[in-house]
């Protein structure tokens, strides 16, 4: 079954650009110019990724996610011109799950891409019900209880749970949750790590996630 992209960016070029390399991965693709329309085809189109350009005129990329992750929650990767660590991390805190920076490599972002729709596709593994003292985080269904209640997770947030309940008691570097999570070196960007993991700590509460100053973070239930 094709994935489906929605590519959202108010350049024709930059649009033409993106389309031309996801079609030879036969991806399923749609493509937008502003905020509006790209509302309208996630809800009808459905899309496993949207790219999202932050700044659209108008209603500008974060407005757009913001109205989007109320019904649906595709993999969102942003585009975005501005080079300030703060305006990367207002995205990611808003619920986006990747970023890439203009000017930008067509061939990084498509694999960017495909590194997310593999981990998404991904078979759940043998063990689909992992445990720990207060947690029960479920492969099939990928939905997490916390001492018996339900709680919303992104799929990136579930991804690095996931993954810091399959390393428990082990200090994982923020090198290391990329490669688990993304699936991919993001070099210099471990800012990203600290943003979904401040996430998750306010969902589950600072007592289950520890940070090991100058190495990474620990996981202990």
């Amino acid at each position: 079954m094709q994935s489906k992209i929605l590519v959202v960016d108010d350049e024709p070029g930059i649009r033409s650009l993106i389309m031309a390399y996801l079609q030879k991965e036969g991806y399923d693709l749609r493509e937008a110019a502003d905020g509006p329309t790209a509302i309208k085809l996630t809800q009808t189109f459905k899309p496993d990724l949207i790219i999202l350009d932050i700044m659209l005129p108008g209603m500008d990329g974060l407005e757009v996610l913001s109205l989007i992750r109320q019904h649906s929650d595709p993999y969102i990767i942003f585009l975005t011109a501005k080079t300030e660590e703060t305006d990367k991390i207002v995205g990611l805190t808003l619920g986006g799950d990747d970023y890439v920076t203009k000017p930008f490599s067509p061939r990084e972002l498509t694999a960017r891409v495909k590194s997310a729709l593999r981990r998404e596709q991904r078979k759940p593994e043998k063990q689909s019900i992992i445990t720990s003292e207060h947690i029960r985080l479920d492969m099939n269904s990928r939905q997490i209880w916390v001492e018996g209640n339900l709680l919303d997770f992104t799929q990136v947030e579930f991804d690095i749970l996931h993954t810091f309940m399959l390393h428990h008691h082990q200090v994982l570097s923020r090198e290391q949750l990329l490669e688990h999570v993304w699936g991919y070196e993001f070099y210099g960007e471990t800012r990203t790590v600290d943003v979904h993991v401040g996430h998750i700590r306010k969902k589950l509460g600072d007592r289950f996630i520890s940070t090991i100053r100058g190495v990474g973070y620990r996981f202990d239930d």
